[in-house]
Protein backbone atom coordinates (compact mmCIF):
# COMPACT_ATOMS: atom_id res chain seq x y z
CA UNK A 1 0.00 0.00 0.00
CA UNK A 2 1.14 3.35 -0.81
CA UNK A 3 3.10 5.34 2.40
CA UNK A 4 0.51 8.51 0.98
CA UNK A 5 -2.23 6.72 2.79
CA UNK A 6 -1.03 7.30 5.83
CA UNK A 7 0.04 10.53 5.36
CA UNK A 8 -3.22 11.73 3.91
CA UNK A 9 -4.59 9.71 6.75
CA UNK A 10 -3.17 12.08 9.39
CA UNK A 11 -4.15 14.90 7.83
CA UNK A 12 -7.24 14.10 7.76
CA UNK A 13 -7.93 12.97 11.36
CA UNK A 14 -6.87 16.06 12.63
CA UNK A 15 -8.97 18.51 10.10
CA UNK A 16 -11.77 16.28 11.97
CA UNK A 17 -10.05 17.41 15.26
CA UNK A 18 -10.09 21.01 14.16
CA UNK A 19 -13.51 20.57 13.19
CA UNK A 20 -14.70 19.40 16.35
CA UNK A 21 -13.33 22.50 18.23
CA UNK A 22 -14.47 24.75 15.46
CA UNK A 23 -18.02 23.75 15.87
CA UNK A 24 -17.62 23.59 19.76
CA UNK A 25 -16.67 27.81 19.56
CA UNK A 26 -19.45 27.90 16.96
CA UNK A 27 -21.91 26.42 19.51
CA UNK A 28 -20.88 29.03 22.32
CA UNK A 29 -20.71 32.05 20.41
CA UNK A 30 -22.95 33.27 22.86
CA UNK A 31 -21.78 31.78 26.14
CA UNK A 32 -21.05 34.75 28.47
CA UNK A 33 -17.00 34.85 29.49
CA UNK A 34 -16.40 32.00 27.05
CA UNK A 35 -12.87 31.67 25.97
CA UNK A 36 -12.49 30.17 22.16
CA UNK A 37 -10.33 27.10 21.93
CA UNK A 38 -7.40 27.03 19.87
CA UNK A 39 -5.45 23.84 18.20
CA UNK A 40 -2.46 24.04 16.78
CA UNK A 41 -0.43 21.38 14.33
CA UNK A 42 2.72 21.15 12.60
CA UNK A 43 3.75 18.93 9.69
CA UNK A 44 6.76 16.63 10.90
CA UNK A 45 9.03 15.19 8.10
CA UNK A 46 8.75 11.38 7.67
CA UNK A 47 12.28 9.93 8.31
CA UNK A 48 13.12 6.97 6.15
CA UNK A 49 15.08 5.62 3.26
CA UNK A 50 15.17 8.23 0.68
CA UNK A 51 14.50 11.81 0.40
CA UNK A 52 12.27 13.10 3.53
CA UNK A 53 9.38 14.41 0.81
CA UNK A 54 6.55 12.86 2.86
CA UNK A 55 4.84 14.33 6.73
CA UNK A 56 2.64 13.69 8.98
CA UNK A 57 0.46 15.93 10.61
CA UNK A 58 0.48 15.83 14.63
CA UNK A 59 -0.75 17.98 17.53
CA UNK A 60 1.29 20.77 19.00
CA UNK A 61 -0.85 22.33 21.23
CA UNK A 62 -4.30 23.22 22.78
CA UNK A 63 -4.77 26.67 24.26
CA UNK A 64 -7.31 29.23 24.52
CA UNK A 65 -7.65 32.78 23.27
CA UNK A 66 -7.47 34.83 25.97
CA UNK A 67 -8.51 37.95 24.39
CA UNK A 68 -11.83 39.98 26.29
CA UNK A 69 -14.80 39.67 24.80
CA UNK A 70 -17.31 42.60 24.33
CA UNK A 71 -18.91 43.83 27.66
CA UNK A 72 -22.87 44.45 27.80
CA UNK A 73 -24.80 46.53 30.44
CA UNK A 74 -27.84 44.21 31.98
CA UNK A 75 -28.37 46.90 34.66
CA UNK A 76 -28.97 43.79 36.72
CA UNK A 77 -27.12 44.04 40.36
CA UNK A 78 -25.89 40.39 40.66
CA UNK A 79 -24.12 40.54 36.95
CA UNK A 80 -20.90 41.49 36.79
CA UNK A 81 -17.89 41.41 34.26
CA UNK A 82 -13.98 41.57 34.51
CA UNK A 83 -12.40 44.24 33.63
CA UNK A 84 -9.14 43.63 31.51
CA UNK A 85 -7.63 40.63 32.88
CA UNK A 86 -8.45 38.39 35.49
CA UNK A 87 -10.58 35.56 36.84
CA UNK A 88 -13.66 35.19 39.12
CA UNK A 89 -12.66 32.10 41.53
CA UNK A 90 -15.32 29.39 41.82
CA UNK A 91 -15.82 25.58 43.38
CA UNK A 92 -16.05 23.16 40.70
CA UNK A 93 -18.14 20.08 41.46
CA UNK A 94 -14.99 17.60 42.65
CA UNK A 95 -14.23 20.49 45.78
CA UNK A 96 -11.06 22.50 43.60
CA UNK A 97 -10.77 25.77 43.22
CA UNK A 98 -11.15 26.88 39.50
CA UNK A 99 -11.72 30.48 37.23
CA UNK A 100 -14.02 31.50 35.00
CA UNK A 101 -15.26 34.82 33.21
CA UNK A 102 -18.82 34.17 33.79
CA UNK A 103 -20.07 36.33 35.81
CA UNK A 104 -24.08 35.92 35.89
CA UNK A 105 -24.42 35.26 39.66
CA UNK A 106 -27.49 34.19 41.67
CA UNK A 107 -28.36 32.93 45.27
CA UNK A 108 -28.87 29.95 45.99
CA UNK A 109 -31.79 28.54 48.15
CA UNK A 110 -29.21 27.90 51.07
CA UNK A 111 -28.13 31.89 50.45
CA UNK A 112 -24.82 30.91 48.80
CA UNK A 113 -23.62 33.16 46.30
CA UNK A 114 -23.11 31.20 42.94
CA UNK A 115 -22.70 31.42 39.36
CA UNK A 116 -25.49 30.76 37.01
CA UNK A 117 -24.26 27.35 36.71
CA UNK A 118 -24.76 26.69 40.09
CA UNK A 119 -20.65 26.58 41.24
CA UNK A 120 -20.27 28.38 44.56
CA UNK A 121 -18.46 31.65 44.21
CA UNK A 122 -15.33 31.63 46.44
CA UNK A 123 -14.64 34.79 48.94
CA UNK A 124 -11.29 35.52 49.95
CA UNK A 125 -12.57 34.17 53.34
CA UNK A 126 -14.25 31.51 52.19
CA UNK A 127 -17.79 31.17 49.92
CA UNK A 128 -20.43 34.48 50.67
CA UNK A 129 -23.08 33.82 52.69
CA UNK A 130 -26.08 36.31 51.76
CA UNK A 131 -28.64 37.03 54.68
CA UNK A 132 -32.68 36.81 53.72
CA UNK A 133 -34.21 39.84 52.68
CA UNK A 134 -30.96 41.75 51.40
CA UNK A 135 -30.42 43.85 48.70
CA UNK A 136 -26.52 42.74 47.46
CA UNK A 137 -24.48 45.20 45.85
CA UNK A 138 -20.97 44.63 44.04
CA UNK A 139 -18.06 46.89 44.78
CA UNK A 140 -15.31 47.15 41.81
CA UNK A 141 -13.06 45.37 43.93
CA UNK A 142 -15.69 41.88 44.45
CA UNK A 143 -16.74 43.30 48.21
CA UNK A 144 -20.22 42.41 48.17
CA UNK A 145 -22.62 44.42 50.63
CA UNK A 146 -26.06 44.08 51.28
CA UNK A 147 -28.91 46.15 53.27
CA UNK A 148 -31.66 44.74 54.96
CA UNK A 149 -34.96 45.77 53.10
CA UNK A 150 -36.97 43.70 55.56
CA UNK A 151 -36.67 47.14 57.87
CA UNK A 152 -39.15 50.19 57.13
CA UNK A 153 -35.96 52.28 57.82
CA UNK A 154 -32.86 50.74 55.96
CA UNK A 155 -29.59 50.51 57.64
CA UNK A 156 -26.42 51.08 56.27
CA UNK A 157 -25.00 48.72 54.46
CA UNK A 158 -23.31 45.45 55.83
CA UNK A 159 -19.91 43.97 53.96
CA UNK A 160 -20.64 40.23 53.23
CA UNK A 161 -17.65 39.52 52.03
CA UNK A 162 -15.19 39.96 49.07
CA UNK A 163 -15.01 37.77 46.16
CA UNK A 164 -11.70 36.22 44.93
CA UNK A 165 -9.98 37.53 41.96
CA UNK A 166 -7.05 36.31 40.77
CA UNK A 167 -5.02 36.80 37.75
CA UNK A 168 -2.71 33.95 37.12
CA UNK A 169 -0.28 34.23 34.04
CA UNK A 170 -2.23 32.41 30.86
CA UNK A 171 0.53 30.55 30.02
CA UNK A 172 0.13 27.96 33.62
CA UNK A 173 -3.58 28.13 32.67
CA UNK A 174 -5.19 24.77 31.39
CA UNK A 175 -9.19 24.88 30.29
CA UNK A 176 -10.60 21.66 31.85
CA UNK A 177 -13.57 19.58 30.69
CA UNK A 178 -16.21 21.33 32.47
CA UNK A 179 -15.34 24.43 30.22
CA UNK A 180 -13.04 26.03 33.73
CA UNK A 181 -9.84 26.30 34.07
CA UNK A 182 -6.90 25.42 36.47
CA UNK A 183 -3.33 25.97 37.15
CA UNK A 184 -1.39 23.72 35.29
CA UNK A 185 0.76 23.49 38.60
CA UNK A 186 -2.13 22.42 40.45
CA UNK A 187 -1.91 25.22 42.62
CA UNK A 188 -4.28 27.82 44.04
CA UNK A 189 -3.97 31.15 42.93
CA UNK A 190 -3.16 34.27 45.11
CA UNK A 191 -6.33 37.26 45.32
CA UNK A 192 -4.92 40.09 43.00
CA UNK A 193 -6.08 43.25 44.12
CA UNK A 194 -5.85 44.74 41.05
CA UNK A 195 -8.75 42.98 38.86
CA UNK A 196 -11.62 45.18 39.11
CA UNK A 197 -15.05 44.57 38.19
CA UNK A 198 -17.73 46.27 36.52
CA UNK A 199 -21.39 45.45 38.13
CA UNK A 200 -24.31 45.75 35.99
CA UNK A 201 -22.63 43.81 33.16
CA UNK A 202 -22.00 40.94 31.62
CA UNK A 203 -19.18 39.83 29.10
CA UNK A 204 -19.79 38.12 26.21
CA UNK A 205 -17.96 35.45 24.62
CA UNK A 206 -14.74 36.33 22.36
CA UNK A 207 -15.76 34.13 19.44
CA UNK A 208 -16.12 35.42 16.28
CA UNK A 209 -19.45 33.80 14.73
CA UNK A 210 -17.68 34.79 10.84
CA UNK A 211 -14.39 33.49 11.41
CA UNK A 212 -15.60 30.10 12.63
CA UNK A 213 -18.12 30.24 9.71
CA UNK A 214 -14.94 30.46 7.44
CA UNK A 215 -12.87 28.64 9.12
CA UNK A 216 -15.35 25.96 9.10
CA UNK A 217 -15.51 26.03 5.18
CA UNK A 218 -11.44 26.03 4.95
CA UNK A 219 -11.66 22.96 6.80
CA UNK A 220 -14.02 20.92 4.80
CA UNK A 221 -12.05 21.84 1.63
CA UNK A 222 -8.86 20.60 3.19
CA UNK A 223 -10.87 17.19 3.85
CA UNK A 224 -11.77 17.15 0.72
CA UNK A 225 -8.19 17.61 -0.60
CA UNK A 226 -6.86 14.49 2.08
CA UNK A 227 -9.97 12.18 0.51
CA UNK A 228 -8.81 12.83 -2.85
CA UNK A 229 -4.86 11.96 -2.16
CA UNK A 230 -6.69 8.48 -0.42
CA UNK A 231 -8.54 8.08 -3.57
CA UNK A 232 -5.69 8.88 -5.82
CA UNK A 233 -3.38 6.46 -3.78
CA UNK A 234 -6.07 3.51 -4.47
CA UNK A 235 -5.95 4.48 -7.75
CA UNK A 236 -2.55 3.90 -8.48
CA UNK A 237 -2.40 0.30 -6.32
CA UNK A 238 -4.89 -0.66 -8.78
CA UNK A 239 -3.14 0.65 -11.43
CA UNK A 240 -0.11 -1.34 -9.89
CA UNK A 241 -1.92 -4.41 -9.60
CA UNK A 242 -3.22 -4.61 -13.19
CA UNK A 243 0.77 -3.96 -14.80
CA UNK A 244 2.02 -6.65 -12.06
CA UNK A 245 -0.52 -9.27 -13.35
CA UNK A 246 0.20 -8.67 -17.08
CA UNK A 247 4.02 -9.20 -16.25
Amino acid sequence: MDKLVYTAMTGARHILDQQATTANNLANATTNGFRAQLDTFRAVPVVAEGLPTRTFVVGNTVGADYRAGPIETTGRPLDVAVRGEGWLAVQSTDGSEAYTRAGGLKISENGLLQTSGGLTLQGENGPIAVPPNMEVNIAADGTVSGIDTSQTQPGPANVLGRIKLVNPPTAGLVRGDDGLFRQTSGEVAQADQGVRLADGCLEGSNVNPVDAMVSMIALARSFDTQMSLLKNAENNAAKASQILALN
